[in-house]
C-alpha cells in the first residue's frame, strides 16, 4: 500500500531545486512553444508544403522520444546528471532561434529534430534529478508544481507570438525565443543542485532495463494502456468545430473551438499542483486511476455530437483536468517505485513507453475517425483508459 503523509508533519518540498528545475521548464517551454505557434505560418511564407510541418513534427517527436531511452541510462552509468540536462536545455533552445536561419523546410527540420534531441536528453534525466531532491511523501506536490510551470510557459509563449506579430517577422521571433531559451540552460546550472549518486558499473542498457523492478514493469503496462488511447487534444479542437460549425458558420465555430483548447490548457497548468497536493495526502496511484477514468467519461462525452458550447466547454475542462493528473503523477508515481541509481533508466522508458502510446493513439483515432466515424475513435479511447486505469489502480 501506498504510504500518506498527515497534514499536521511539515515537509519541506518547495525548495531552491523545485523552483530551478520548473523556472528552467517555464523559460525552456516558453521559447519553443512561441516559435511552434508561428512555425506553420513561417513554412507557408517560404513555399513549404502542408505535407511539411507533419514530417518536422513526425521526426522530432520520434527522436526525442528514443533519445531519452539512452539519456538516462547514460546518467545512471555516470552518475552525474546536471551536465546532461543543462546541455539539453541549451541545445533545445539555441536549436529553437536557428530556425530564423532558415530558407528551405528542410532546414527547419534539421533544426527541429536537433533541438527535440535536447528535449529528449534532458528530460529523464531531470525527473530523476527532480525525485532524487523531495521526499516520497512531497513527490506529487514538487511534480505537479513542476509541470504547472512548465505549462504556464507553453500558454505565455504562443500568446506573446500572437501579440508581437504585427510588430515583428517570423524571423525576428525566431530569434526572440534564444532569450527564455538560454534563460532556461542558465537558471538549471545555476540554481539546481545535483544529488551524488554512485555510477551504475557494468550495467549494459538492456541488462538494466531488464533489472527494473517488476511492480515498475507492470505501471508500465498500465501507462502504455492508457497512452494508446490517449490522442493528441489538437483533435478535440477539430471535432468541436466540426460540430458547431453547422449552427454557427465555420469562421465562428473555428474561433470558439480555439477558445476551448485555451481553456483546456489554462485548465492543465491550473490543475497540476492541486492535483499532486491532494495525491501526497490521499495516494497518487488512485489518483492517478481516477485520472485515467476522467479521460474515459471526456471520450464518452466526445461520442455524442451536441452542438452547445457549455457542454464542449465541459468536455475540454475534463481534458485539461486529466493530463494535468497524468502528467504529474506518472512521474511522481514512477518515483516511488525506482530505486534512486535505476531513475534516469527508468524514466527513459517511461517517457519511451507515453512516446510511442502518444503516436499510436492519434494514428488510430484518427483512422477511425475516417473510416468509421468520430464516435468510433473516441470509443476506443474510451476503453483503452478504463483498462488503463484498472491496471494501475491494482498495482501494489
Amino acid at each position: 500500500m501506498e504510504s500518506k503523509v498527515e497534514a499536521s508533519v511539515p515537509v519541506h518540498w518547495l525548495t531552491r531545486d523545485v523552483w530551478g528545475m520548473s523556472l528552467s521548464s517555464f523559460f525552456s517551454d516558453f521559447g519553443h512553444e512561441m516559435a511552434t505557434a508561428i512555425l506553420p505560418l513561417f513554412l507557408i511564407s517560404i513555399g513549404a508544403p502542408p505535407a511539411a510541418l507533419g514530417a518536422i513534427e513526425g521526426v522530432a517527436d520520434a527522436v526525442s522520444s528514443f533519445i531519452k531511452l539512452s539519456a538516462g541510462w547514460m546518467s545512471d552509468r555516470l552518475g552525474r546528471r546536471k551536465p546532461i540536462a543543462v546541455a539539453g536545455y541549451l541545445l533545445t533552445g539555441l536549436t529553437t532561434g536557428a530556425f530564423a536561419l532558415a530558407t528551405t523546410w528542410p532546414h527547419v527540420l534539421l533544426a527541429r529534430t536537433v533541438g527535440w534531441l535536447g528535449r529528449g536528453i534532458r528530460g529523464p534525466v531531470r525527473d530523476a534529478m527532480l525525485a532524487d531532491a523531495i521526499p516520497p511523501e512531497a513527490r506529487g506536490r514538487a511534480f505537479g508544481f513542476h509541470r504547472m510551470g512548465d505549462t504556464l510557459g507553453a500558454v505565455l509563449g504562443p500568446a506573446l507570438a500572437f501579440a508581437l506579430l504585427g510588430a515583428f517577422n517570423y524571423r525576428t521571433l525566431f530569434v526572440l525565443t534564444l532569450i527564455p531559451g538560454v534563460l532556461s540552460a542558465l537558471t538549471f546550472a545555476a540554481f539546481v543542485r545535483e544529488r551524488a549518486n554512485a555510477p551504475v558499473k557494468g550495467g549494459n542498457f538492456l541488462g538494466m532495463v531488464n533489472s527494473l523492478p517488476t511492480k515498475f514493469k507492470l505501471f508500465l503496462v498500465g501507462v502504455g494502456l492508457f497512452g494508446a488511447g490517449d490522442f493528441a487534444h489538437s483533435l478535440l479542437t477539430l471535432r468541436a468545430a466540426q460540430i458547431l460549425t453547422p449552427s454557427l458558420g465555420a469562421t465562428p465555430a473555428g474561433h470558439i473551438a480555439i477558445a476551448l483548447y485555451v481553456l483546456h490548457n489554462i485548465l492543465y497548468a491550473g490543475m497540476a499542483y492541486p492535483v499532486g497536493a491532494l495525491a501526497d495526502r490521499f495516494g497518487k496511484r488512485g489518483l492517478l486511476a481516477i485520472g485515467y477514468l476522467i479521460a474515459a467519461v471526456m471520450g464518452l462525452g466526445w461520442m455524442v455530437a451536441i452542438p452547445q458550447v457549455a457542454y464542449l466547454g465541459l468536455l475540454f475542462a475534463l481534458g485539461g483536468t486529466f493530463i494535468a493528473a497524468e502528467d504529474a503523477l506518472e512521474s511522481a508515481v514512477a518515483a516511488d517505485l525506482l530505486p534512486a541509481e535505476m531513475r534516469g533508466t527508468g524514466y527513459g522508458v517511461l517517457a519511451t513507453v507515453n512516446g510511442l502510446g502518444d503516436f499510436v493513439s492519434s494514428l488510430v483515432v484518427g483512422a477511425l475517425w475516417t473510416a468509421v466515424n468520430p464516435a468510433a475513435g473516441f470509443a476506443y479511447a474510451m476503453v483503452l483508459s478504463i483498462i488503463g486505469a484498472v491496471v494501475v489502480f491494482r498495482l501494489r
